[in-house]
């Protein structure tokens, strides 16, 4: 489980975007930047999600984040997520868990009392310089970008 806490160095990372392109964290020194961890491209909880940073985009933007969601899926999957609902941000697909396990969010997890490994869904504020302002543990998936801006303005 996830071992980092706030005040720590975000974990460096690369991977591959929905574009296939490569992207680093090191890509976004300087930038304030939405991490956030979901377990699947085009799943209810998921895209619940993602439409709404999606909707609230341009304020993120405003407040100066970058938004760049990181799944197990692989690119094609997250190609097809990003044009169905019109996803303005970077999609990092991570099928080896590269970066999931970097940031400890893969774990067992149960449902209808049964278990499994899976990936807990996680958001991490990062700041300019790398480090890491706030975790959300439990996002509130309908209201997710106005909780990261209320956070960030209460720091």
């Amino acid at each position: 489980m996830i071992s980092l806490k706030e005040g720590d160095k975000a974990p460096l990372f690369t991977g591959k975007d929905q574009e296939n392109n490569k992207v680093s964290l090191s890509n976004y020194k300087g930038k304030k930047v939405v991490l956030y961890f979901y377990p699947e491209d085009d799943t209810p909880t998921c895209t619940v999600q993602a439409c709404n940073l999606r909707d609230n985009f341009s304020l993120l933007k405003k407040k100066g984040f970058e938004v760049i969601g990181v799944s197990p899926d692989e690119v094609a999957k997250h190609k097809k997520f990003e044009i169905k609902y019109r996803l303005p941000f970077t999609l990092i697909a991570d099928p080896d868990h590269t970066i999931i396990e970097k940031f400890g969010v893969w774990g067992e997890k149960q449902l209808y009392g049964r278990k499994y490994m899976g990936l807990h869904r996680t958001t991490f504020v990062i700041d300019e310089k790398g480090i890491i302002r706030k975790i959300f543990l439990r996002p509130r998936n309908k209201q997710h970008a106005e909780e990261i801006v209320k956070a960030w303005e209460t720091m």
